[in-house]
């Protein structure tokens, strides 16, 4: 049996480098954010018949309208973002598109102004709060019945502390992308995190409810053999449904175009690091935190 505890200083320092890096490119650069917090305008169309989305491109760039965003729709839709542009030069865009891909009707023409943009800002940032905050209560719920010595609360908190491992992972990268490549955020990168979220609580779960098992059928044995056991048992499992998922999202990154590009790299790297983090941080965390109140 691979004994995963035996190098978890070296798993920690792993981590501590490249979280480290992260947090430096999020307090000197920050995040790029997009159109959907900052403000802009939207723009939605319905084209009577397929459209090249390339040829969209062309126009906006002929246009000189920079920081946009495009997102296809059923029925021949296209929903166009940019930043705050006056109706002069929303109408030219207009009639240029029609000259060079086809005729359409417009359905919406919204303005997305600062202060929906900061609105939009904290309840992403309530929504990540809330969902940790669930996690940790679930878990604990769940837990509640787990034998000595770990409480239930220890769980939660271990899986809450791996959660934001992955989202600092996720968010530096980002950082990082935004400063050197342009990458902007917007509200699907939300939805990303929260789904990396769901999908890496679920893996911690998996390996913390065999390490409760475990305490029960090796009631006699050190912590440390307890967890190594239990991700011994569930390493196979968690690889293949995480390695299932990946294969899947690398097909969409390669071949998904641009409008979901960045969405779907942002839900790699978090499962991605998801995955690692259920069994090289999360119980590592575990068992380092018992023996240290064990020794208190």
């Amino acid at each position: 049996m691979f004994n995963t505890l035996k190098y978890y200083k070296f798993w920690f320092t792993v981590s501590g480098l490249i979280l480290a890096f992260g947090i430096i490119s999020l307090s000197m650069f920050g995040l790029r954010l997009g159109i959907d917090f900052k403000g802009g305008t939207l723009t939605e169309l319905k084209f009577d018949q397929k459209y090249d989305l390339q040829k969209v491109k062309d126009v906006l760039a002929t246009e000189k309208i920079g920081n946009y965003q495009l997102q296809t729709s059923e029925e021949n839709g296209l929903i166009i973002k940019t930043e705050s542009v006056d109706k002069a030069v929303h109408d030219k865009m207009l009639s240029d598109l029609k000259q060079q891909i086809g005729e359409f009707k417009e359905a919406k023409f919204d303005s997305i102004g600062p202060v929906i943009g900061n609105e939009l800002r904290r309840n992403a940032v309530l929504q990540l709060v809330m969902v940790s905050l669930g996690i940790v209560a679930y878990i604990a719920y769940a837990f509640r019945r787990v034998p000595k010595p770990i409480t239930s609360w220890r769980f939660g908190w271990s899986a809450v502390i791996a959660l934001l491992h992955d989202l600092l992972f996720v968010l530096g990268f980002f950082s990082i992308l935004g400063h050197f490549k342009g990458v902007e955020i917007d509200g699907m990168f939300v939805t990303a995190l929260l789904t990396v979220l769901g999908f890496s609580v679920h893996d911690t779960i998996v390996v913390f409810d065999r390490i409760r098992e475990n305490l029960k059928v090796y009631s006699g044995q050190s912590i440390e053999y307890v967890v190594n056991k239990s991700i011994g048992q569930t390493i196979v499992r968690s690889l293949n449904t995480s390695l299932t998922v990946l294969f899947v999202l690398l097909t969409l990154l390669l071949f998904g175009g641009d409008t979901i590009r960045y969405f779907v790299l942002a839900l790699f790297i978090g499962i991605f690091v998801g995955t690692y983090s259920s069994i090289f941080i999360a119980s590592p965390i575990l068992v380092v935190w018992q023996n240290w109140k064990a020794k208190k």
